[in-house]
Parts: structure tokens; C-alpha cells; sequence
């Protein structure tokens, strides 16, 4: 009894506090403010707070409730809410935001609560305030049902502006569009869209089922490990950090590859980390010079439990309101999917696969198809696309033939099915009736459709079309068929890639499909030493709806084979990674692993075009930061410790001293 009338006490005196009003005329700007004294807590005030005040969004907060959650079962709770004018309507009510969503708050009209009207009316948007008040029900004919608290309104009682917004370069709301040089010029208010703040938010809670999935449900150890590394032999291009020492450099790591495989021979056994990684290559919709990745690697592992693990994780940290994950995931190996797809990483949520057509034209006169079967690996492919001659129009046809013409050099032909079944195409007279049938049958084309045909190497060809299929479904859906589900997530695991492929720019050469650390599948271990280029190694990705969203493989786990590969197929110079080759020398464990790209998938997740929009502070399309406006320049005084001077190029593009 004793304990309930002081919590009544304690209620009543922050009652009277609440009430107790003073003024102050702001200096510069002239904003009449109202608020209550700063709240002075004493050892019993602790003892007597509210339970539900010690957890949750609001803990440990000067708010009761965000903006978000009212509704009418709070109807006569005195509450206090602190966020960001949204709009100011007619001197009537204000339009409260935080990041959990909005609140109308009513302007008193009584003339006792003038102070409080003269406040609230003179606010700008987005100034910052608090507001205490009254939750009651919004009159009948006056409730926002596109809005979750919009059958409720909060008659304010008290207000204190902590802070006057001054003209901002756009308005924070999401319907307002604005060029992405801008929100990222002002990343601090494009981060107030509720779009953002839901990204991050998922981000996170994503990222916490994850942690939990591997530490308390699979024994996983959270390491962190270093940022400043040297330079990995192969790979991506890596950021160089000057030192102290003359002429040494420390790298930022393109991933925690070789200290991962470190910790197994550790005996650290399951390790992960959420990792920050770094890549000099620039930034694309889909890349950012530095990233984040879910690292993972576990000792005396197979490829199944790899890929069993992350099926787990996924479904696990999966978003419910995503729908549910079916596991296991689709299966299919790299030849495949550069087979059906030309690509090694397919989007499976709609057809329109690779056909080949080298045997209808055979036997054919035309001279550019003749001239293509006859080379090495010659074929001849075709795509049927679906209404492609129906809805396409001839800017959209000359598009495909650019895209084939200059990015792949090669020429792209058209035939198109008309509704009565004949041809238009430039091939028509130079087809027999017989091969006009067979090619119409072997790609099951229909009156509407249109064929898209490319004859030349399979290693051109296949990446072609496969890059043509994307952009015809492009077309398609711009002319309003649906090709792709919009809240389909296609999972699929690509795996058998080749261990090596030849260098684009040395042929004669090999280079690693995936990195020097990827152990061959056992059944290719002899073909290591006499014919390495047709190794297949244990190498898997896994692509979500067309995009590669991770990627990982079993390890070298023995030095002498490491040092084979490293020596006398990629010809590196071994002395790199020595301190790995030696401990691989000492007792290392069979391991694999795989890293998740945190970004492209949130991305997905979210339907955002760019990986920017689930990065709190990305870099631009050139790899700045145009808030802060870095890189940024040193001077010569700063440089002198790291030994190192400037060369600024010249007009010609020559470097000057």
C-alpha cells in the first residue's frame, strides 16, 4: 500500500512540474518558447519510475511514446512526445515525426493556453520540440486511415522547442524528389525520410538475427581483425595507407580472407565477423569502395554444410514481412548457367533462356553463320522474347543491336513473327522454308514474338544474349508486361566454376576465377599439375534474383599445394604470403567459408536501386564523400613523415614534380 501511494505521490508532483510554464524570448531569431524546468531525478524518483520506462524505444528518454504507436487504446493517457514538425496546418494542429512515424498534435484555442498557441504557430518545419498533452479521440468523419495513429490526435499541454529549423535546400518528405548528389550532399536530413529510416532499421535488425543465428544457435566466435594489412597477390585493386618507414605501405584488405583462414589453423573453428571491407575499383550502382560483408569460415566443414549453414542463417534473419524462405535453395552448376542463362549469375524469376540453334543452320549458305561455325567453340544462339515484336518499337530494336555492337563487338540479328505467323527479318530471303520451320520450332516462337539471334564463340555469345535477356526484360516490362515478380526472392547457389581462367589481356596466362586459396574439387586434384585450366575448383556463390549477394569455397588447407598454385600456375611471387604458407604447415584443419554482401542484399530486401540507399554515409558514384568533401588534399609539411611527395600531372597528362 505504502509503495502504491508514493508511486500516486510521484505521479501528481511530475503532474504539477508539467505544468509549471516559463518564457523566454529567444535571442536572433525571436521564437516564443514554453517549456517545463529541466527535471531533476533523485534516488527515489529512480525507485518509482514506470517499468515500461526502462525498456523499449522510449527508455531512459525524455519522451513517453513515439510518434509512432498511439492509438486509441490511449485515449486519456497524458503523454510526451519529442520529434520533428512535419507540416503546420492553418494555426490548427502540427504534424509530429520521428523516426517510428507520425502524430497530429492539436493547437489549444483556449485563451489560457495562448503562450502555447503563439509557440506552436510560430515553428517552423523541422524545428525539434517536445510536447506534452492529452491523447484523445479525433472527431467522427476526421480520422486518417492511411495514417497508423490517425485515430487519435494529442490536445498539447506543455511545449518546449529545442531547437528553430532554418530554410533547408529540400523538404523532407518522401513523395519530394531529389537528385542523388544533393541527398548525399546533405545526407543528415536525407537520412529523416522514413524510407531511410526503415532501411537502416531492417538493416539492423537483420544484422542482430544473424549474430544470434551464429553465436548462441551455432557456436560461432565474433574476431575482429586488422584493417591495415599489405597487399594480397591477385584480386581487386587495394587502397595503399603510407607509414612512418620509408618506402612501406600498409593495404586495407579487399576482405578478411587470409585472417580468417589464420584463425582455423588457430583452432579458433567458427569464426565470423560483420567486416568492413575495401576495393580501389571505383563505385557502381551495385559496388562502393568500402563495404560490408558477413564473413564466415568454419573448420572441418565440407561444401554442404556451408551451404546448409547459410540457408539457415538466411531463413533465420529473413524479415517475417518478407514471407517465408523455402529451403533448400535451387542448385545449378556454372556451365549450367552460362548454358541456359550466359551469365554466372542468373536471374531465375523469369525464362527466356539461351537456345542453341547450330544445328538448324548447319548446313546453311549464309556466309556470317557459315564463317562462325567454323571457328573454334562456334555456335550459333538465339532468346525468344515473349510479345518482343508486338510491343517493342524501333528505338527499342536499335538498342539491343548497340548494346551487342559496342559493348561485345558483335552483330546482333532480328527476326520478328508477325501475327500471322511470317517473318520479318533480313535473314528471311536467306532462309529455306525447311530451316524457316525448324529455327520457329526449336524456339517454340509464337505470332508476337521476336528472335534474338548471335552467332560467333561461346565464350562471346553466351555473355551477350545473356546480357540481351536483361535488358529485352527491361523493355518488356517498360511497355507494361510483368516479366519479373516484384516480391519474389529467387535464391539460387551457382557452383563447379572453374578454378582458373585465362587473363583477358594474356590469354596464355591463368588467373583465379575466385582466389588463390580455393582448393580443387578432389576429383580434379591430378588435373592441378597437367592441365590446371581445366580444374574445377569448390567454389560456390550464391545470387539472389540475378545478383551476386555472396560468395565463398573449401580452402587449400595443405602448403605444398598452395605453394603449387601460387609458384607455377598464377605465378606470384610466393614470399607474399609466406606467413600463410607456414602456417599452413603447422596443423591446418580441412575449412571453408563464405562471405554475404550485407549491402547488395539489404538492397534487395528493400527493392532500392542502389546499395547507397541502405549505406548510412556511402560515396558517390566517383568514390567521394560529398558531404565532408573527401578525399581531401595535405600539404607537403604533413606528407614529409610518410617520406612521400605529390607528382601533379600536366596539361599533356605527363606527372610533374
Amino acid at each position: 500500500m505504502a509503495t502504491k501511494c508514493r508511486f500516486l505521490l510521484q505521479r501528481v508532483l511530475t503532474g504539477l512540474r508539467a505544468h509549471a510554464v516559463w518564457y523566454h524570448q529567444a535571442s536572433c531569431r525571436g521564437h516564443l518558447m514554453c517549456r517545463t524546468p529541466a527535471r531533476q531525478l533523485s534516488s527515489s524518483d529512480r525507485l518509482h519510475m514506470s517499468p515500461s520506462a526502462n525498456t523499449g524505444p522510449s527508455s531512459l528518454s525524455f519522451r513517453t511514446h513515439t510518434c509512432g504507436e498511439l492509438t486509441s487504446h490511449h485515449v486519456g493517457e497524458k503523454v510526451t512526445l519529442c520529434g520533428w514538425v512535419q507540416y503546420l496546418r492553418h494555426d490548427l494542429f502540427i504534424i509530429l515525426r520521428d523516426f517510428s512515424g507520425l502524430t497530429q498534435v492539436l493547437i489549444p484555442e483556449e485563451d489560457s493556453a495562448t503562450s502555447i498557441k503563439e509557440v506552436l504557430c510560430d515553428l517552423s518545419v523541422e524545428s525539434v520540440i517536445k510536447v506534452t498533452g492529452t491523447v484523445r479521440k479525433r472527431p467522427v468523419g476526421q480520422e486518417n486511415k492511411g495514417m497508423p495513429t490517425g485515430e487519435i490526435e494529442v490536445l498539447a499541454e506543455n511545449v518546449e522547442v529545442f531547437n528553430v529549423c532554418q530554410k533547408l535546400p529540400f523538404e523532407i518528405k518522401d513523395f519530394v524528389k531529389k537528385s542523388e548528389s544533393l541527398r548525399m550532399q546533405y545526407r543528415y536530413l536525407d537520412l529523416r525520410s522514413s524510407q531511410m529510416q526503415k532501411n537502416l532499421r531492417l538493416r539492423s535488425q537483420l544484422v542482430m538475427k544473424m549474430r544470434e543465428y551464429l553465436c548462441n544457435m551455432h557456436g560461432f566466435v565474433d574476431v575482429e581483425t586488422p584493417t591495415l594489412f599489405k597487399r594480397t597477390p591477385g584480386g581487386a585493386k587495394e587502397f595503399v595507407v603510407p607509414s612512418r618507414e620509408p618506402g612501406l605501405f600498409y593495404s586495407l584488405p579487399q576482405s578478411p580472407q587470409q585472417f580468417k583462414q589464420l584463425l582455423m589453423v588457430a583452432g579458433v573453428d567458427r569464426y565470423f565477423q560483420v567486416a568492413r571491407c575495401y576495393r580501389d575499383e571505383g563505385s557502381k550502382p551495385d559496388r562502393q569502395p568500402e563495404f560490408t560483408q558477413v564473413d564466415i569460415e568454419m573448420s572441418f566443414v565440407d561444401q554442404a554444410g556451408i551451404l546448409s549453414l547459410v540457408e539457415g542463417l538466411l531463413q533465420y534473419s529473413w524479415p517475417a514481412e518478407k514471407g517465408s524462405l523455402k529451403v533448400p535453395f535451387q542448385t545449378m552448376t556454372f556451365n549450367e548457367a552460362m548454358r541456359d542463362y550466359g551469365v554466372d549469375k542468373p536471374d531465375t524469376r523469369f525464362g527466356m533462356k539461351l537456345t542453341d540453334i547450330s544445328d538448324v543452320f548447319s548446313s546453311t549458305q549464309i556466309e556470317f553463320l557459315r564463317s562462325a561455325l567454323s571457328q573454334s567453340e562456334g555456335s550459333v544462339q538465339a532468346i525468344r522474347v515473349p510479345s518482343g515484336a508486338k510491343l517493342f518499337t524501333g528505338k527499342d530494336l536499335e538498342e539491343l543491336k548497340q548494346t551487342a555492337k559496342t559493348q561485345f563487338g558483335q552483330e546482333l540479328s532480328l527476326v520478328l513473327v508477325r501475327e500471322d505467323g511470317s517473318l520479318k527479318s533480313p535473314l528471311k530471303k536467306l532462309m529455306s522454308i525447311s530451316v524457316t520451320e525448324d529455327l520457329l520450332r526449336r524456339t517454340e516462337a509464337k505470332p508476337g514474338d521476336l528472335l534474338l539471334l548471335a552467332a560467333g564463340s561461346l565464350h562471346v555469345v553466351r555473355p551477350l544474349l545473356g546480357s540481351l535477356r536483361l535488358q529485352a526484360a527491361r523493355l518488356l516490362e517498360a511497355h507494361g508486361l510483368s516479366v519479373c515478380d516484384p516480391a519474389a526472392f529467387n535464391f539460387l547457389w551457382v557452383v563447379d566454376f572453374p578454378l582458373f581462367l585465362p587473363k583477358e589481356d594474356k590469354p596464355e596466362e591463368l588467373e583465379s576465377a575466385h582466389h588463390p586459396f580455393t582448393a580443387p574439387r578432389p576429383e580434379d586434384i591430378e588435373l592441378l599439375f597437367m592441365e590446371p585450366h581445366k580444374v574445377r575448383g569448390q567454389h560456390y556463390d550464391l545470387v539472389l534474383n540475378g545478383s551476386e549477394i555472396g560468395g565463398g569455397s573449401i580452402r587449400i588447407h595443405k602448403s605444398s599445394e598452395q605453394l603449387h598454385v601460387l609458384k607455377n600456375i598464377l605465378k606470384e611471387d610466393p614470399s607474399l604470403l609466406s606467413h600463410l604458407l607456414e602456417a599452413l604447415d603447422s596443423g591446418a584443419p580441412p575449412h571453408g567459408g563464405i562471405a554475404l554482401g550485407l549491402d547488395r542484399l539489404v538492397s534487395i530486401l528493400v527493392g532500392a536501386p542502389s546499395i547507397r540507399d541502405v549505406i548510412a554515409f556511402p560515396k558517390s558514384f566517383r568514390g567521394h564523400d560529398i558531404m565532408s568533401r573527401a578525399p581531401d588534399s595535405v600539404s607537403e609539411e604533413e606528407l614529409k613523415p610518410y617520406h612521400i611527395s605529390v607528382r601533379w600531372p600536366t596539361e599533356g597528362g605527363q606527372e610533374g614534380k
